[in-house]
């Protein structure tokens, strides 16, 4: 289901709860609402939707790609960015990582460790800081 947009910036101050298997509609939800926005989104995290859960969708190539309680390991390559958000107005300065190595838990909540590089990297960066609360 393709879910409304939250702009609240209270609520995007929390950081998120660990997701569980009770969350996977809510992970689809978030893909549905990200394909919906797909002309201006590559990411977004389940806050966005107005869901608490450390969940992220992200554009990844050709495919959209899901993580349940995503983490970064180690990170290399400090650069600054400015993005956008769709649930903030306008752009940010930011510092980012050129390469991450990631934590995360597939649908099936097994453990999976990947390293992203470059604008990949870039969105998931941006993804779990809204997970861990942070206004972007």
């Amino acid at each position: 289901m393709i879910r409304e947009i939250c702009k609240d910036q209270f609520f995007l101050s929390i950081p998120s709860e660990d997701a569980g298997p009770e969350d996977i509609p809510a992970a689809q939800d978030l893909v549905d609402t990200l394909i919906a926005h797909r002309d201006s989104c590559v990411g977004m995290a389940a806050n966005m939707i107005g869901i608490s859960r450390r969940i992220i969708a992200f554009v990844d190539g050709k495919d959209i790609r899901i993580m349940f309680n995503p983490c970064i390991l180690k990170s290399e390559g400090r650069y600054e960015a400015e993005e956008g958000c769709l649930s903030l107005n306008g752009t940010r300065r930011t510092i980012r990582w050129k390469k991450i190595k990631v934590e995360y838990q597939t649908e099936d909540f097994r453990k999976r460790w990947k390293t992203y590089t470059d604008y990949t990297a870039e969105i998931i960066q941006h993804e779990i800081d809204h997970c861990d609360g942070k206004i972007i």
